[in-house]
């Protein structure tokens, strides 16, 4: 029996992109034996699929150095593979695919389109044109390992039913109201609308609609306690304190508000509308939400701010950008959200 083991360590957003490629490979291939080996934490992406298996790796502690690679790589093996998709192409997998290759397994890797993106996100001759999308590239891989998928074929599957816990953090709400997630936070500055805009966008969409905010860690839960306690419609996500149970809510919302980061992504492996605002970042650095439409796309000014992008995680921040996501009016944020949810 054909085994393909999927290597990609994070982050989050990367990780949440391989679940359309995921579902076509398995729909394609329903006697293909697959292990997903990634952080634990993202596990529940993968709860989907019955016939998937989950490797969990930490590199700070059972995995950690070159001695913990080789560990890894003994264990992996065990697993008696006959297929590898390097799907994240860092040292950490170079390092394991080149043991891989040695022993003669068939072993594939990511392009990650190094010298386009430098194209993209260099501030002088910058070439302003879209990238393959990230999910396009992780399908990619598998049919140069000979499992042939077409991402045009994917189907999503229906909204999760929701847990007796997920039930309960949602009985308050008035079910009529349709349901916005709202995720203001992401891994840099340069990628984050203004609070205070954003603040106008989620009290003026509570009033209509129930507000579900989601973001993690003292410094985010904080903002979103003062928000959750400021208006009568808005729940925080945060006190669910289970990935699973959040992926339950965002699988049901009607439409999900992110910055360029993983919350889009997840919304968007749902065929949830996510309406996507990008500052130094852009989304033809191919990290926007699947099948993302170019109007649910929020793009800073480019004529103000001609350096955007400026890379592809936004922590380059040249002097006097720190206003870019400011030309992103508030007002149209709310409209774009309107109009998901009414289509």
């Amino acid at each position: 029996m054909k085994h393909l083991l999927v290597l990609r360590f994070s982050s989050m957003g990367d990780v949440a992109m391989m679940i359309p490629a995921l579902r076509c490979l398995n729909k394609s291939y329903p006697d293909l034996r697959i292990t997903i080996v990634s952080n634990k934490l993202f596990k529940p992406f993968f709860n989907e699929f019955e016939n998937i298996n989950f490797f969990q790796v930490n590199f700070k502690s059972q995995f950690k150095g070159i001695k913990g690679l080789l560990n890894l790589f003994k264990e992996l093996v065990n697993l008696k593979p006959t297929h590898v998709a390097d799907l994240h192409s860092v040292i950490r997998t170079h390092f394991l695919t080149l043991l891989f290759r040695s022993r003669f397994y068939k072993v594939k890797r990511i392009n990650k389109l190094r010298t386009d993106k430098k194209k993209l996100f260099r501030k002088n001759n910058k070439v302003l044109k879209p990238l393959v999308p990230t999910q396009y590239r992780y399908a990619e891989v598998f049919c140069k390992l000979g499992f042939n998928i077409d991402l045009t074929n994917h189907k999503f599957p229906l909204p999760k039913p929701l847990s007796i816990g997920s039930r309960n953090f949602i009985s308050e709400i008035d079910s009529r109201k349709k349901q916005i997630g709202i995720a203001p936070f992401a891994s840099f500055v340069g990628k984050i609308y203004p609070l205070d805009l954003m603040q106008k966008v989620v009290a003026f969409l509570q009033q209509d609609h129930s507000v579900f905010l989601f973001g993690n860690g003292k410094y985010e839960t904080d903002i979103l306690k003062v928000w959750e306690n400021a208006y009568p419609n808005v729940l925080g996500c945060y006190n669910l304190g289970s990935l699973e149970m959040e992926l339950e809510i965002i699988s049901n919302l009607n439409a999900m508000l992110s910055m360029d980061s993983a919350n889009g992504h997840i919304a968007a492996n749902y065929n949830v509308p996510v309406i996507s605002l990008w500052g130094l970042t852009h989304p033809f650095g191919g990290y926007a939400p699947f099948l993302s439409i170019p109007e649910n796309m929020l793009i800073s000014s480019r004529e103000k701010y001609p350096l955007v992008p400026t890379s592809a995680y936004g922590n380059k921040m040249p002097k006097g950008y720190e206003g870019v996501m400011r030309t992103i009016d508030y007002g149209d944020v709310i409209l774009a959200v309107n109009k998901a949810i009414k289509n």
